[in-house]
C-alpha cells in the first residue's frame, strides 16, 4: 500500500511540476514601477515594496534569468505594458538570447484596454510669445509674428538637431496633436516650376532637353526672400516625374534670377518646367503648424495650428530603430503605437516567426518595419500612416536556389507614407523569394504603393487608392528589368481612382516576364495593365472598368528600348547570369529562361490576354512598336468587350460605386454565357477583416480624400 502511495505522489508531483513548467510566465513594466522589484505584479503593492518593473530593459533581462536558471515556461512569458508614454533613448534591442519557442513565444504587449507609446523623442514645453523684439529675427513677416512662439531647445538640454534632411536622413521634426507638422516652405501647396536651364553641360534623351549642370531660373522675385536663409533644401522632380530628390541651394543670385545647387547634383538632370520647392526657410514661416529650427541658436519657431493645451509637441530624437530583432526568432511585438521618431520603429535581421501584430507605427523619418532575411516574420494587423519613407521592406528567401522565406504583410492599413522620400518609398517593398502582401487597405501617396522584386511572391486581395497623385510614368503595383523575376501572382486586388498621368495599376515594366495577374479589379484609371516588352505574362478573369487604356503591351526591345540588347546595355544579361538563371533551378521551374538568349530575346512573346471583362474603356488593348493581334506569339481570346457585363451597381452616376466596391458581376450577366470560364472575384474578400489584433478598430470605409 505504502509503495502504490509513494508512486501516485511521484506521478502526482511530476504532473504538477509540469503542469507549472507549462504556464505562462507574465511580468509587467509601469510608469509607476521600479527596477529592482520582481516585475511580478501589474501595479505596486500597498506597502511599495514590490510591483512592475520601470523599464522594458528589466522585463528583458528576468526573461534571460529565468533561461540561465533553466525555469523558462514551455507555453512562453509575456511582457505587459501598462499605459503610458515610454520614451525610447537607445535601441531596444533583442538577440537570439531573447528569443521564443514554437510552442512558447515571448510577448510585450500593451495591457488590455490600456495605450502603450513607445516614443522616439520628446515632448517639449516652455514656448514663449514673440513679446522681445529683440529676441524676434527680422526674417519672420510681422504679419504673422502674434501667432508663432519660440523655445530654446539648448536651454533644454538638446542639442543634437541633426540635418534638415541629409543622404535619405531627416533630422529633427515637429509632431502636434500626433501629427507631423510641415517644416517652413515655399510654396505652401504644390510645387514652383523651373523657368530656365542654364546653357551649360546641356544634353537630350528620349526628346527631351535637358542640362546636367545644378542651376536653373526661377520665374517670380519670392527666392529674393531668401537672401539670409542659411541651409535653403529644394526638393523636386529634377528631370522625370518618377524620381524626386533634395538638393541643397549654395547660392541665389537675385538680379538674374538664377540658383546655384550645391554639388552633388541630380543624376538624370534637369528640364525645362519641371516641379520644385523649398523647405528650411524662416522667411517662409506663414501658416498655422509650420516651424523652423535655427541650428545655430537651438531656436524652435512654431505656428501652433491649435492652442497647445490641445495637444503636445513632440520632437524627435532617436536615430536608431526603437526596436531590434536580431538573430531573434519567436517575438511578437503586439498592441503598441511606436512613433515620434527619426528612424525605423522595428528592424529585424535574420531569425523566424516574428510578429509585429495591431500595432499603430506613425510619424516616423524612416519606415514602420524593415524585415532583413530570416524567415516567416509577420506584419499583421497594423495601422502605419505619417512615415517620411516606406511602410514596410521585407526581404527574405535565396534567389539562387529559390528557397522561399515566407514573410508576410496582412492586413494592414497603410496610408498617408512617402512624406519625406516622394520616390520609390512604397507602402510594402518586396524583395526575395516567396512572400506576401494580403489583405491591405492602401492609400494616399505620391508614388508606389507596392514595389516588388523576385520570385514567387503573392500580392492579393489588397484595395488600394489614391497612389501615384504626384508622379508620372509610374504604377500602383510596379516591377521590371529583370528576365528572372518570374513566378509572381498578383491576383483578387481593387485598384481604383489612382493618379490621373501616366499612371498604371499594374506596371510590369522593362522586360517583366512571367507574372499572373488574375482576377482583379481596374476602375478609374489611366491605364490598368502594362506589359512593357516582357513575355509569359497571362493576364486572365479581370474586370476593367472606365479605363483611359485597359491592357497596353509594346515591343521595346525592338524599339526604343534596344540598347538592352546591342550590347550597349547589359543590365538583363548580367541580372540572368547573377542568378545562373539558364540553369537549375531556374531552368527546371521556370523552363522558358533555360533558352532565353537564343529566342529572340528582345521581343515580346507569350503573352496572354484571355477571360477578362472590358467595359467603357477609351481603349480595351493598346498594341505599340509593331505588334498586332494576329502576331502569332501574342494570345488574345475569349474577352468580354461589348455590351453591358451586368454588375451588380452602377449607381446614380452610370459608374461603378469604388467605395463600396459593387463591382460584382449579377448572377444573370452575359460574362457568364459569352466567357464560360470566367469565374466570379471574390470582392467581399478583398482589404481588412476583422480580427484580434486590428489596432484601430475594423475599418468600414475609407472615404478617398
Amino acid at each position: 500500500m505504502k509503495r502504490i502511495l509513494l508512486s501516485t505522489i511521484v506521478v502526482l508531483s511530476i504532473w504538477l511540476s509540469t503542469k507549472c513548467q507549462a504556464q505562462t510566465v507574465d511580468f509587467y513594466v509601469s510608469s509607476q514601477g521600479r527596477d529592482l522589484w520582481s516585475g511580478r505584479l501589474a501595479a505596486p503593492n500597498a506597502q511599495q515594496t514590490d510591483g512592475p518593473f520601470a523599464t522594458l530593459d528589466a522585463a528583458r533581462q528576468a526573461i534571460r534569468t529565468l533561461k540561465k536558471e533553466g525555469r523558462y515556461p514551455a507555453d512562453g512569458v509575456t511582457v505587459w505594458l501598462r499605459a503610458g508614454t515610454y520614451t525610447i533613448q537607445k535601441t531596444f534591442a533583442l538577440t537570439t538570447e531573447d528569443s521564443g519557442t514554437q510552442t512558447g513565444p515571448v510577448v510585450y504587449r500593451s495591457y488590455p484596454a490600456e495605450e502603450v507609446r513607445l516614443v522616439g523623442g520628446r515632448e517639449i514645453k516652455g514656448f514663449v510669445p514673440l513679446t522681445d523684439s529683440s529676441t524676434i529675427d527680422s526674417r519672420i513677416d510681422p504679419n504673422f509674428r502674434s501667432h508663432i512662439l519660440q523655445v530654446n531647445l539648448k536651454d533644454l538640454g538638446i542639442e543634437n538637431f541633426g540635418k534638415f534632411f541629409d543622404n535619405g536622413r531627416v533630422g529633427m521634426e515637429v509632431f502636434f496633436q500626433d501629427r507631423p507638422m510641415p517644416p517652413a516652405k515655399w510654396p505652401n501647396e504644390g510645387y514652383d516650376h523651373i523657368a530656365k536651364l542654364s546653357d551649360e553641360q546641356k544634353f537630350q534623351i528620349y526628346g527631351h532637353d535637358g542640362s546636367k549642370a545644378g542651376k536653373f531660373y526661377y520665374q517670380g522675385d519670392r527666392p529674393n526672400r531668401w537672401l539670409r536663409e542659411d541651409d535653403i533644401r529644394l526638393e523636386g522632380y529634377w528631370f522625370w516625374d518618377w524620381a524626386s530628390q533634395f538638393q541643397t541651394v549654395e547660392s541665389i543670385d537675385p538680379s538674374a534670377r538664377l540658383i546655384n545647387l550645391a554639388q552633388p547634383w541630380h543624376g538624370y538632370g534637369y528640364r525645362l518646367g519641371q516641379r520644385w520647392r523649398a523647405f528650411n526657410l524662416l522667411a517662409e514661416l506663414d501658416e498655422p503648424g509650420e516651424w523652423y529650427l535655427d541650428r545655430k541658436l537651438g531656436i524652435l519657431y512654431f505656428w501652433p495650428p491649435a492652442a497647445l493645451d490641445q495637444g503636445r509637441v513632440v520632437i524627435s530624437l532617436l536615430k536608431e530603430p526603437i526596436i531590434t530583432l536580431e538573430q531573434a526568432s519567436y517575438i511578437t511585438i503586439r498592441g503598441l503605437i511606436l512613433e515620434n521618431s527619426r528612424g525605423l520603429a522595428i528592424l529585424i535581421t535574420g531569425g523566424e516567426h516574428n510578429l509585429a501584430a495591431g500595432c499603430i507605427f506613425r510619424n516616423l523619418g524612416d519606415g514602420a518595419v524593415r524585415i532583413q532575411g530570416g524567415k516567416n516574420h509577420c506584419v499583421l494587423s497594423c495601422d502605419i500612416y505619417y512615415t517620411g519613407k516606406y511602410g514596410v521592406h521585407m526581404e527574405g528567401g535565396d534567389r539562387l536556389t529559390l528557397t522561399p522565406a515566407g514573410h508576410a504583410v496582412q492586413n494592414c492599413h497603410i496610408h498617408d507614407y512617402s512624406r519625406w522620400m516622394r520616390t520609390y518609398a512604397p507602402a510594402v517593398d518586396i524583395a526575395g523569394v516567396g512572400n506576401r502582401v494580403t489583405h491591405n487597405l492602401i492609400h494616399d501617396a505620391p508614388h508606389i504603393a507596392v514595389i516588388l522584386s523576385g520570385n514567387d511572391h503573392l500580392l492579393e486581395y489588397n484595395n488600394i487608392y489614391h497612389v501615384c497623385m504626384e508622379t508620372n510614368d509610374a504604377g500602383a503595383f510596379y516591377m521590371g528589368r529583370d528576365w528572372t523575376y518570374r513566378g509572381n501572382v498578383v491576383q483578387y486586388n481593387f485598384f481604383h481612382e489612382l493618379g490621373k498621368g501616366d499612371v498604371n495599376a499594374i506596371y510590369l515594366d522593362d522586360f517583366t516576364c512571367g507574372t499572373m495577374v488574375r482576377g482583379n479589379v481596374c476602375q478609374n484609371v489611366t491605364r490598368a495593365v502594362l506589359i512593357g516588352g516582357g513575355r509569359d505574362n497571362i493576364v486572365v478573369n479581370n474586370v476593367f472598368a472606365d479605363c483611359k487604356i485597359a491592357v497596353h503591351i509594346d515591343q521595346r526591345g525592338l524599339g526604343w528600348a534596344k540598347s538592352y540588347f546591342d550590347g550597349s546595355d547589359n543590365t538583363l544579361p548580367d541580372r540572368l547570369k547573377a542568378v545562373n538563371g539558364t540553369k537549375p533551378p531556374y531552368s527546371e521551374k521556370y523552363p522558358q529562361l533555360a533558352t532565353i538568349l537564343d529566342d529572340e530575346p528582345a521581343q515580346a512573346r507569350n503573352n496572354q490576354i484571355i477571360n477578362n471583362v472590358f467595359t467603357r474603356c477609351g481603349q480595351w488593348l493598346h498594341l505599340y512598336d509593331s505588334l498586332k493581334e494576329d502576331t502569332p506569339y501574342l494570345m488574345i481570346k475569349d474577352n468580354f468587350r461589348e455590351g453591358d457585363p451586368g454588375f451588380v451597381s452602377y449607381g446614380d452616376t452610370g459608374y461603378i460605386d469604388s467605395l463600396n466596391m459593387d463591382c460584382q458581376l449579377r448572377d444573370d450577366s452575359p460574362v457568364y454565357h459569352d466567357i464560360p470560364g470566367f469565374k466570379k472575384i471574390p470582392l467581399t474578400q478583398i482589404g481588412l477583416l476583422p480580427d484580434e489584433f486590428r489596432a484601430a478598430g475594423p475599418v468600414e470605409k475609407a472615404e478617398p480624400r
